[in-house]
């Protein structure tokens, strides 16, 4: 299946010579939820407005369910919903004549039924006829979303939709891009709350100065760069690691009572038999083991820090 976004060799340097983004090619399938990652300033936001047609590219091409972004804007952008990061609304409108008027831009004749829908998704029926003024933070957040669906896209953007929102209301906002990935559209988000990613998506990209440094499915990513950790708690205490077991990567405890064995999640041979083998050949006996694997967070920290 051919992807819905397309994007080959993009580049945007500003006029002050900060290059932004870098040569970045990216394939976004039809119907899934890609997470994009990635510290401040690594151009994140910068991708998202080039697609969105907010901004130029310096170099590249942007396609969009085949439309070139450029050449056939009109037709590119009626397929996308962008909820920006900014809370910008009209202070002094209402959430149903806002919605109502998103949904005009597009050219898309009036659906108050449609506007009645997605404000009672987000919880906003009841303040559809107050001042946009008058809503809690949270509200308006939500507004961002109805804004953004109310032309009916395929394509949704998030960028950092749940910034400053409570966890009960980012649950109900996960809950409403669930629904809509379930309905075929394509949610594309940028978010700070690596455990959102590692819940929400399908495959997660990471990008860092303006370079998009790989891209895979959720489960693969973790299986590939995630490591496991093989926690030993022992029942006497030892004052090092005795020579015998120089080869293993092991790490003892400052109390002397807990030693732990870091191996590579994706290989077939843990070398935890052998281990344990040589454990009692030592003489050093156990009195309790667990096994943990890396987090989604520590293994973007680990990419990042790494290959900054």
């Amino acid at each position: 299946m051919a992807p819905v976004i397309s994007i080959r060799g993009l580049s945007k340097t500003y006029a002050s010579g900060f290059r932004a983004l870098a040569d970045v090619d990216l394939d976004i399938r039809r119907s899934e939820i890609l997470a994009l990652l990635g510290p401040n300033g690594a151009g994140k936001t910068t991708l998202i407005s080039i697609v969105c047609g907010i901004v130029t590219p310096t170099s590249g091409t942007v396609t969009v369910d085949g439309h070139d972004i450029l050449r056939d804007y009109r037709a590119a952008r009626a397929m996308i919903g962008l909820v920006p990061q900014e809370l910008t609304t009209d202070a002094f409108e209402t959430p149903r004549n806002a919605l109502t008027f998103s949904r005009g831009l597009f050219g898309k004749p009036a659906d108050p039924a449609h506007i009645e829908k997605v404000l009672r998704e987000l919880s906003l029926w009841e303040k559809r006829d107050q001042r946009i003024m008058t809503l809690s933070g949270g509200m308006k957040r939500r507004l961002l979303i109805g804004k953004a669906l109310a032309h009916e896209p395929r394509i949704l953007f998030l960028d950092e939709p749940t910034a400053g929102v409570d966890v009960e209301l980012r649950q109900d906002m996960w809950r409403l891009v669930r629904e809509l990935r379930a309905g075929g559209v394509t949610i594309i988000l940028t978010t700070h709350y690596i455990d959102e990613a590692e819940e929400m998506a399908d495959r997660i990209g990471v990008i860092n100065h303006g370079s998009l440094m790989l891209v895979e499915d959720k489960v693969e990513l973790m299986r590939k760069l995630g490591r496991k950790q093989l926690t030993l708690q022992l029942q006497d205490r030892l004052a090092v690691v005795p020579p015998a077991l120089a080869r293993y990567p092991l790490e003892l405890a400052k109390d002397g009572h807990e030693l732990t064995y870091t191996y590579d999640a994706a290989s077939s041979a843990s070398g935890i038999p052998a281990l344990l083998d040589d454990l009692d050949r030592a003489g050093i006996r156990i009195r309790d083991l667990q096994t943990s694997q890396s987090s989604l967070e520590e293994i973007f920290v680990s990419l990042v820090s790494e290959r900054g």
